[in-house]
């Protein structure tokens, strides 16, 4: 029962960085790499490591992503196309 546990964040970790790397949407691959940040902490804290997990929490996903959605949305398009 314990390694079911552990599955799930670990698959929710896997597929938010998978949809990171194949989204054609930069704001999107932020929000999943923050996803991630998330499912990884909480590793962290099933591992009985809640410095380590709260470290990644505060600055993983919370400074990290906070930062990449704020410098793509201030960024303009190349193509002067505007992005869905």
């Amino acid at each position: 029962m314990r390694i079911l546990s552990y599955l799930l964040p670990s698959l929710v970790l896997l597929l938010a960085a998978v949809y990171s790397i194949v989204s054609k949407n930069m704001i999107r691959a932020a929000v999943s790499l923050g996803i991630g940040s998330i499912a990884l902490a909480v590793v962290f804290f099933m591992l009985d490591s809640p410095f380590a997990g709260g470290f990644e929490l505060s600055v993983g996903a919370g400074l990290t992503s906070i930062l990449m959605i704020v410098v793509i949305s201030l960024t303009k398009n190349p193509h002067g196309k505007k992005e869905q």
